[in-house]
């Protein structure tokens, strides 16, 4: 009677492990967007980035501004937003219905015309993705710069 009790509890406890670290079905979609927009970032693919992003987006960028669809693609445009390296770090993926929140650490090093050219910058990032008629767009963004080196 003991072994059977230890063994409903061990069973009982590996079934609650599995399902707290179970991942959500398209968390492995939003890693995969999550690093397109990185890539279309780091090479100033403006094509690709009208595809990831609403229209309607909002950012709340380093520089402490709201900006839109249209300043980020001419901020691209002139040089403003140039890494010569962009690394992302996803912390945190969550999802609630049909809205995804990621969070983490991105570190990138500015080149051209960007502030701080040539220095490591380390800043904490939130991207909120919603899902519309079956397609995930980056909808929100916030990015603090902790560190400058």
């Amino acid at each position: 009677m003991k072994k059977l009790r230890i063994i409903l509890l061990l069973t009982f406890h590996i079934s609650i492990s599995t399902i707290c670290l179970a991942q959500h079905p398209e968390e492995t979609i939003i890693k995969g967007l999550e690093n397109e927009e990185r890539e279309a970032i780091l090479k100033g693919d403006t094509s690709k980035l009208y595809q990831l992003m609403s229209p309607e987006i909002v950012v709340q960028n380093p520089e402490n501004a709201l900006v839109g669809l249209s300043q980020i693609m001419e901020r691209i445009r002139t040089g403003k937003i140039n890494y010569a390296s962009f690394e992302r770090h996803i912390e945190r993926i969550t999802f609630f219905n049909n809205v995804s929140i990621v969070m983490g650490k991105e570190v990138l090093i500015p080149q051209g015309l960007t502030n701080n050219p040539g220095k490591t910058i380390t800043r904490r990032f939130t991207n909120i993705w919603i899902k519309e008629q079956n397609i995930w767009k980056l909808t929100a963004r916030q990015a603090t710069i902790v560190s400058i080196k």
